[in-house]
């Protein structure tokens, strides 16, 4: 549907969107959608460093906002910038992306050397805590 260097483009225009006066590290994401369109988000720092949202979380919040759900979302797109190799999600951003996309999405991490990693949602959070964790 995208192709690398776009999907790149539209992760990078989240990227440049990042407000991050504290850590002055930048990220971007972009949610591919079923039907092609996308949904971007950027990281939103704080000074009270716990109110900070991630650009993946940003990304998904929007999405199910508009009423979109898992069943909606072909991948997600992650752009960051990191001192070598690739940004994987933090923790939290994973706990949230096995929730609100199928396991079997798919994830894309680029830098901006436009160097590439690609797995799914399981492959990224393989022992998910979910659902069926709190119910019989």
């Amino acid at each position: 549907m995208y192709s690398i260097e776009e999907k790149y483009n539209l992760a990078k225009l989240a990227y440049d969107n990042a407000y991050v006066p504290y850590s002055n590290f930048r990220v971007g994401a972009v949610l591919i959608l079923k039907d092609g369109s996308y949904i971007t988000g950027s990281n939103i720092e704080n000074a009270s460093y716990g109110l900070t949202n991630c650009a993946e979380r940003s990304a998904l919040f929007t999405a199910y906002s508009k009423g979109l759900r898992k069943d909606d979302i072909l991948e997600i797109v992650i752009l960051a910038n990191p001192v070598k190799g690739i940004t994987s999600p933090c923790g939290a951003c994973r706990q949230v992306i096995s929730e609100l996309m199928n396991m079997d999405a798919k994830v894309t991490m680029i830098n901006l050397k436009k160097e590439v990693f690609e797995c799914t949602v399981k492959d990224l959070i393989p022992f998910a805590f979910t659902s069926g964790d709190l119910h019989e």
